[in-house]
């Protein structure tokens, strides 16, 4: 997927925060420890640096959601988290996103705390993000 369609499924995907543009994600995917995994309509973004992991971003255009592309992704996430050595994993959410907050919950993560105000809105007012973890380091028991 190119940058360009994945800032055209940003955009139809956020205003908060706001869509990233085309030059962003080629600079983003252009630096050592990011990548993208990507379906027809829907990607993700993240990176691993010493073990540590973040889900950058990701989104499902509209008219394509309730298609299972989102789980999959999360589920290539996992994998390529594993594959790369990742003991934990962290992404923000935003507290009024219940269906993404959902699909993280069902696909293993669990609520750490809240950032407040975390996110900006297009009108000026902030809103709160909820801080997900998952552990991909070895069992210790």
């Amino acid at each position: 997927m190119t940058p360009a369609q994945m800032a055209a499924i940003h955009k139809q995907c956020f205003t908060t925060p706001r869509p990233w543009r085309a030059e962003e994600f080629a600079e983003t995917l252009s630096k050592k420890f990011y990548f993208c995994l990507s379906e027809d309509q829907g990607f993700l973004i993240g990176r691993v640096i010493a073990g540590e992991a973040e889900l950058t971003t990701i989104a499902v255009a509209p008219a394509a959601r309730r298609q299972g592309i989102a789980r999959r992704l999360m589920a290539r996430f996992d994998d390529e988290l594993r594959a790369r050595n990742a003991e934990i994993a962290h992404l923000e959410v935003a507290m009024e996103n219940h269906f993404a907050h959902a699909l993280y919950l069902a696909t293993g993560w669990s609520d750490s705390c809240i950032r407040e105000n975390y996110y900006r809105h297009p009108d000026g007012k902030r809103s709160d993000a909820i801080l997900m973890v998952r552990d991909f380091g070895p069992d210790i028991f």
